[in-house]
């Protein structure tokens, strides 16, 4: 594997700095583990000491924040539609079931963390964690990353948001009642739909949208406001209305603040991951497929613009509403948030 090709100023923040030759783990501080228990079987990991774990999002990226924590790489969610298979092939891993069962572990995680939030070069900007893959996936019952992680910022009073499909954040619900004590925090769950079905062949990994929902009203109760990502909302198999209105009345019920919703989009890696899926699932819609995304990873404009009218309406009917430019992750918004018809498509890995 590829283990030396990601680069970055020892001791450093991604980004701060002269490009650097060292690697972020060398091949040396990589072990490989496997665990014989039924909810690791058949997956491999792959425990790295990271030199850092602040990443800077590029600045053509279309994310209303600039920093990242990502733990793990990989993710035993296996959903298919996911865009951040593409990064397993930077480290010569397959971007399929590999993506799927191939789990690196940054083990160092929340002392390199702390370590970094308290350099003289880093300024207290917000930091996004489940963008990439989800830092609440089966793996983090047993490494406990995310506990370290958030305590780090919490001590340091800084800012930050947290994306999952993983009911295991509920285990960290004390730490995140103290973090907003000190700091401001986002959590949003992602939920697309209800269906059982779709459920455990496109997302078979995950626990169910029920239980996500859960989460939502949990956190709700404990004083954490929650959001839903709805997303994605996969064209054809849970866009029509009646599914739109069922999902938006389920997430309303469990008390969430908002609800954002986001199309399917497709990059490489997770396209051609995805369109086996279809082929084998639904092979009826496969040419549908490739002629509402004949002109790249996202669907038309008219289309994207359609759902997100649909449920902004539905939103309004069940009180509530679309979330603010960054409102989700408590992100303050730089310029006037765009109008629903008028905004840019975009996807967070669920992830």
């Amino acid at each position: 594997m590829r283990w030396e090709n990601l680069t970055v100023e020892s001791g450093e923040p991604a980004g701060h700095g002269r490009a650097a030759d060292a690697a972020l783990f060398g091949a040396d501080a990589v072990a490989t583990r496997t665990f014989d228990t039924p909810e690791f079987r058949g997956m491999t990991f792959h425990e790295v000491r990271a030199r850092s774990v602040l990443n800077r999002v590029p600045g053509a990226s279309r994310m209303p924040f600039e920093w990242t924590v990502n733990p793990y790489r990989g993710c035993s969610h296996a959903c298919v539609y996911c865009f951040a298979r593409r990064t397993h092939a930077y480290l010569d891993l397959d971007t399929g079931v590999g993506f799927d069962t191939q789990i690196v572990v940054k083990v160092n995680a929340p002392e390199v963390l702390r370590r970094q939030l308290a350099s003289r070069r880093w300024q207290g900007e917000h930091v996004a964690m489940g963008t990439n893959v989800d830092c609440y996936q089966r793996a983090e019952g047993r490494y406990r990353l995310m506990p370290g992680i958030i305590s780090a910022l919490t001590d340091h009073a800084n800012p930050f948001s947290i994306l999952t499909k993983g009911t295991l954040i509920l285990r960290d619900l004390d730490l995140l009642t103290r973090a907003a004590r000190v700091t401001d925090i986002g959590i949003s769950v992602s939920v697309g739909f209800l269906d059982t079905g779709l459920w455990r062949t496109v997302e078979p990994g995950t626990p169910a949208p029920e239980r996500r929902l859960e989460v939502v009203r949990t956190l709700g109760e404990h004083g954490i406001g929650c959001g839903v990502l709805m997303a994605p909302v996969i064209p054809f198999l849970s866009d029509d209305p009646a599914r739109l209105r069922d999902t938006v009345r389920a997430i309303a019920a469990a008390g969430a603040t908002s609800v954002t919703p986001l199309v399917l989009h497709l990059r490489p890696g997770a396209r051609e991951w995805f369109t086996a899926w279809l082929g084998q699932h639904h092979p009826h819609l496969v040419r549908r497929y490739e002629r509402l995304y004949a002109e790249g990873a996202y669907a038309p404009r008219w289309y994207q613009r359609r759902i997100t009218r649909q449920v902004h309406e539905l939103a309004r009917e069940y009180g509530i509403g679309p979330a603010r430019a960054g409102a989700a992750r408590r992100i303050r918004p730089t310029e006037p948030a765009p109008s629903p018809t008028a905004a840019e498509p975009t996807q967070l890995s669920l992830i």
